[in-house]
């Protein structure tokens, strides 16, 4: 009898580990971030100059300000009225400042066009300081722009646009000037940020990298935040540590949730989705309303309303036009449909193949699945959360 429960308890425990193992396990990196290392946003303010005359407007007065400002900074004294912009365009110019970047480096610059120019194609950016929110110059950018597209016209109003050309991009078009300082090496802890907050991933992860170390180096926060102690032989060589923690495989748990996108007709159901016993059924009512002109066309010289001779006046004996009306009568004609469905019964339980097994049984269409899904949440039959954007 002892042999036989030994038997069976080691059959679950490599049961359990086998179902564990199954699951889709991801990278840590993939699903976690290490605070502090992150992306930060810069912006600026220049002129594109060089256009084949699709820049601003000559009523555009804050380009004719800008541009005759940065003459006057060259030297050049210029009257208001000499000055025209229809090669010149005011922009904004944003970028993604990304996390341990050195003085000397480039990144890549997006240009949008900030007046009324109908393209900057062929255009080149003047220098332009980037700033962060603390108000300090972290980059400068310059160059010509590639666009990805174009827009012609004609005097009588006609054209062709291909793509957005009032956008356009310089790769490496900025030049870093200052550093975000960030001293890791000298951190006696990481906090591990979790992408999507969640109680029991929390806790697998930090049961992976325990695991791993051998050491309880990692404790669970909240659900969104790992902190984890800088084990002895990584003093120093943050890097190794980092290295080795985001390589580690964990299975994320997700919240049983369907998404839809009322806009596009768009339905994402998640595998833990489940349904209590619940029929289904779902039929479409079509009312069709058609509207027909008749048109009632008099014979030639027929008479006048009211008249009773031909062509003329029979009272008089005068010769006048046919009296005769063209009537114009609405026919309208309205048809309903029904379509007939069938009754499909879901148990208890029911997993994500069995309810999609079973909507395509009834033939529904995207924006009928929408209703059914906002029915069965209403019903309480759906042990999901309902998410609707």
């Amino acid at each position: 009898m002892k042999r036989k429960f030994l038997i069976v308890l080691c059959f679950m425990i490599v049961f359990s580990f086998l179902m564990e193992t199954s699951l889709p396990a991801v990278r840590i990196k993939d699903i976690a971030a290490i605070v502090g290392i992150r992306h930060n946003q810069l912006i600026g303010y220049g002129l594109v100059v060089g256009l084949n005359g699709s820049g601003d407007k000559d009523k555009t007065e804050f380009t004719l300000q800008t541009l005759m400002s940065m003459l006057e900074r060259m030297g050049i004294k210029v009257n208001a009225d000499d000055v025209k912009v229809k090669n010149v365009a005011a922009v904004l110019v944003t970028a993604d400042f990304p996390p341990f970047i050195r003085i000397g480096g480039k990144i890549d610059v997006l240009v949008s066009s900030l007046g009324d120019a109908k393209s900057l194609q062929g255009g080149t950016l003047i220098l332009t300081p980037l700033r962060a929110p603390d108000g300090k110059v972290y980059a400068v950018a310059q160059g010509p722009l590639s666009t990805g597209g174009f827009a012609y016209g004609g005097d009588s109003g006609g054209g062709i646009q291909v793509n957005h050309p009032t956008v356009g991009k310089i790769v490496g078009g900025a030049l870093v000037e200052r550093e975000v300082s960030y001293n890791f090496n000298e951190k006696n802890f990481l906090l591990l940020a979790i992408q999507n907050p969640d109680f029991t991933t929390a806790s697998r992860l930090t049961k992976v990298i325990n695991h791993s170390f051998r050491n309880s180096i990692a404790s669970s926060l909240d659900p969104a935040t790992i902190k984890i102690k800088i084990p002895a032989g990584y003093s120093g060589n943050i890097v190794e540590l980092v290295t080795r923690i985001e390589t580690l495989q964990v299975v994320p748990d997700t919240v049983a949730r369907v998404v839809i996108d009322e806009r596009t007709g768009t339905i994402i159901v998640g595998e833990n989705v489940r349904l209590s016993t619940v029929a289904v059924s779902h039929g479409n009512l079509s009312i069709i309303i058609k509207e027909n002109k008749e048109v009632s066309q008099p014979f030639p010289f027929s008479p006048s309303p009211g008249k009773r001779g031909g062509y003329g006046d029979s009272e008089t004996g005068s010769l006048a036009a046919p009296g005769g009306q063209t009537v114009v009568t609405p026919d309208s004609e309205v048809i309903v449909e029904e379509e007939r469905t069938k009754l499909m019964l879901l148990p208890t339980g029911a997993s994500i193949n069995e309810l999609v097994r079973a909507l395509n049984a009834l033939g529904v269409s995207p924006r009928d699945l929408i209703a059914i899904f906002q029915a069965l949440k209403a019903s309480g039959a759906l042990q999901a959360e309902l998410e609707i954007i």
